[in-house]
């Protein structure tokens, strides 16, 4: 049952860190430079974000509860264990708190395109600091992807 446990945590990792790389690097950016309609690359850029942050909720949760069945209390002074905490936290805190606040100034700008609205800079800032935690918990995960590939796997 370890072996599977492991196999499924790896497997859970691969597609959590993959879908933040892939998504939020490859593309959404592809997205933006093919996309003639600004406005249409952004709704679709947010349903793959919202969907990476679905993902990363799943993947996070299983490999917190993983890492503590295996490990026990000691898993609470590993750094694989905090490093996941962070990402999880990150994850919430783009999907339940940045991202509705962005798509709700989307909304009010209607029929404008929330680039051209008043609400461009809050959107602006809203957007960077969006950036700022989705390139930690990038980061955070190529941490994540080096240090499983370990043997000791702290």
């Amino acid at each position: 049952m370890k072996n599977i446990s492991s196999a499924l945590a790896s497997l859970l990792t691969t597609a959590w860190i993959g879908s933040l790389w892939a998504v939020g690097y490859l593309a959404v950016p592809v997205l933006f430079y093919a996309q003639p309609d600004r406005q249409l690359a952004g709704m679709l850029a947010g349903q793959m974000f919202t969907l990476v942050g679905y993902l990363g909720m799943v993947c996070g949760l299983y490999l917190l509860v993983q890492r503590i069945s295996m490990s026990g209390r000691a898993s609470f002074r590993q750094a694989l264990f905090w490093i996941v905490a962070v990402m999880l936290l990150i994850t919430m805190l783009l999907q339940f708190g940045i991202q509705p606040v962005m798509t709700g100034l989307k909304l009010h700008a209607l029929p404008l395109d929330v680039m051209h609205s008043t609400f461009a800079d809050q959107f602006k800032m809203l957007h960077g600091v969006s950036s700022i935690f989705y390139l930690i918990q990038s980061l955070l995960g190529m941490f994540l992807v080096i240090r499983i590939a370990k043997p000791d796997n702290r």
